[in-house]
């Protein structure tokens, strides 16, 4: 049903129809562009006008005002229906069987258009401008706020119409037109690492300075053995660095009692270090400390003391016995 009483009969084309996706009609080519597959009788009323080639139609969904534009393909749909692609029944908000009105317009080269991928997937490809150039050689007008489709290597891309110019839907059949690409929908921009500034002042007072988690070395701290292995008679405790320098520091009371005390904790100190001591100063009267080297060679060794080792004396042991 043609609607004459519109204005437009005999000289332009107008007509409402049910819209299905090209998998029922099994054109699956269409997908890969903007061609729609109209009945014959449609053929038949523009030939009979004096339009302009090449065709290009205006999609309106009248539920939801929806336009977008098109080209035709073939006119072997049956009578009632037209074939679209399925990403041109999204941007209509279109389901299987919905009526769409298709009126046939004339649309002005384009001389600009800019695109916005949905995924920044679409970037990786090796040469996208390529691939772009391909694609739109399928299609016969854009519209901005569509959302087209490019079909690559088993993959399908989205890219949306953000402008075009010098109008709001172009022909891009026989023309040099000027892409220009916005940064994909999914795409963020790397944040800048904040690199701190030296300031060159102290911290403040009531700032502390982080703790060492390094512990200190303390040289000194091993313990003596003995050649042939026997135990130490007096082994010493390891004595830290902290520990002597806090001994040092230490400074003696006044009076005489001090240089007692202090004379006696030398010689204790000194034994528990391992060192060998004859005899103590403190504790002996003075005339034994008088005591010519004469005398102190007479004087006998204890009998328990052990044997000092010898190692390599020269004598042989057998493993027989």
């Amino acid at each position: 049903m043609f609607f004459d009483g519109y204005g437009y009969h005999g000289t332009s084309f107008e007509q409402t129809y049910r819209c299905y996706p090209a998998s029922f009609i099994d054109k699956a080519q269409i997908e890969n562009g903007d061609k729609v597959i109209m009945p014959p009788s449609a053929l038949d009323r523009l030939a009979s006008l004096h339009i302009d080639y090449p065709m290009v139609f205006e999609l309106q969904n009248n539920g939801t005002e929806r336009v977008s534009h098109c080209g035709v393909l073939e006119f072997i749909a049956e009578e009632g229906m037209i074939y679209m692609p399925y990403w041109m029944m999204e941007n209509l908000l279109l389901q299987e069987g919905d009526f769409v009105r298709v009126k046939n317009v004339t649309l002005p080269k384009g001389t600009y258009v800019k695109l916005q991928p949905h995924t920044k997937d679409f970037l990786d490809i090796s040469n996208p401008k390529a691939i772009l150039e391909t694609t739109l050689r399928n299609f016969s007008c854009l519209t901005t706020g569509d959302s087209i489709m490019v079909a690559y290597n088993n993959k399908k891309y989205y890219i949306d119409i953000i402008e075009t110019k010098p109008s709001n839907a172009i022909s891009i059949i026989e023309t040099d037109c000027e892409v220009d690409f916005a940064p994909p929908l999914d795409y963020k921009e790397p944040e800048r690492p904040v690199l701190p500034v030296p300031t060159g002042k102290a911290p403040a007072e009531g700032q502390e300075t982080p703790d060492e988690t390094e512990p200190k070395f303390n040289p000194f701290t091993g313990a003596g053995r003995r050649l042939d292995g026997k135990p130490l008679k007096n082994p010493s405790a390891p004595v830290s660095s902290s520990g002597s320098h806090d001994k040092r520091t230490s400074a003696p009371s006044s009076g005489g009692s001090a240089s007692a005390s202090s004379s006696s904790s030398q010689s204790t100190n000194r034994q528990s270090q391992g060192k060998l001591v004859f005899g103590s100063n403190a504790s002996r009267p003075r005339e034994t400390q008088k005591e010519t080297p004469k005398e102190a060679s007479k004087q006998e060794p204890p009998n328990n003391e052990e044997p000092k080792f010898q190692a390599f004396s020269g004598k042989k042991y057998s493993l027989k016995g």
